[in-house]
C-alpha cells in the first residue's frame, strides 16, 4: 500500500487520527477498526450544529483507512 499523506493512506485518515489522538492514547488499545469510526461518527453528531454540516463530516470520514489506524494503534505508534 502506498501511503500518500504523512505517511498515511490519504490526507482524511491522517486528519482524524490527528484530531481524535487515537496515536497517542491508550485507551484505544484492542479498539477495532468498526469501533473507532462509531467513536467519531458519534463524537461528529454531538458536535455538529446541523444536519448539513453533520453530512459532510460523514462524507469525509467515509475516506478513512480505519483499519490503518487500528494497526497504527496496536503497533504502539
Amino acid at each position: 500500500m502506498e501511503n500518500t499523506y504523512n505517511g498515511w493512506t490519504n490526507y482524511a485518515t491522517w486528519r482524524i487520527n490527528l484530531e481524535f489522538g487515537f496515536s497517542n492514547d491508550d485507551n484505544y488499545i484492542g479498539t477495532d477498526a468498526e469501533e473507532l469510526k462509531e467513536i467519531v461518527e458519534d463524537s461528529l453528531e454531538d458536535a455538529c450544529s446541523n444536519e448539513l454540516t453533520l453530512n459532510y463530516a460523514l462524507a469525509f470520514i467515509d475516506d478513512v483507512n480505519w483499519d490503518e489506524i487500528a494497526r497504527h494503534i496496536e503497533e504502539g505508534e
